[in-house]
């Protein structure tokens, strides 16, 4: 990377605000059953949004852990809130990247031991293994409606 690059780079992860800020509908679905075709596609979009943004904003470096942590929020949403729309939200403040994805919906999702068998509920824990690797933090919202995280944000070259 050139010296005007970097520094450019370093301009960037300095100033706040909104790296992405994105709502989509989710179609209703009855308990157990698997989502459609679109939801299912929501992922991927949100995944090459992020990615797009984050190479914009100077902090592609951090890609592969967020769009992993991304994948795990959206994907639980979709799956478990009983939502029809979620909201995803991207921004860079005091040195850390924050991931907020609001499905509206009341609940508590909570880490929990998938046995060797199971076929999911291994999201959260990755979900925090990825922050604690990236000196972050996350949580749920007092409500439950929120999944949030915060990671140390990292630059290009880093």
């Amino acid at each position: 990377m050139t010296t005007t690059a970097v520094r450019m780079s370093r301009a960037v992860l300095r100033r706040s605000g909104h790296v992405m800020d994105e709502r989509f509908p989710v179609a209703p679905r009855r308990q157990g059953e698997p989502p459609g075709p679109e939801d299912a596609a929501r992922v991927g979009i949100m995944r090459r949004i992020a990615t797009a943004r984050l190479r914009y904003c100077g902090l592609g470096a951090m890609t592969d852990d967020v769009l992993v942590i991304l994948s795990e929020l959206v994907t639980n949403a979709i799956l478990h809130s009983g939502t029809t729309e979620i909201g995803l939200t991207v921004t860079l403040a005091d040195g850390f990247l924050r991931i907020k994805v609001h499905d509206g919906i009341e609940g508590n999702a909570q880490l929990v031991q998938a046995n060797d068998n199971a076929e999911s509920g291994r999201g959260l824990a990755l979900v925090e293994a990825m922050v604690q690797a990236n000196g972050g933090q996350w949580g749920v919202s007092d409500d439950g409606a929120t999944v949030w995280c915060r990671l140390l944000a990292r630059e290009e070259g880093e």
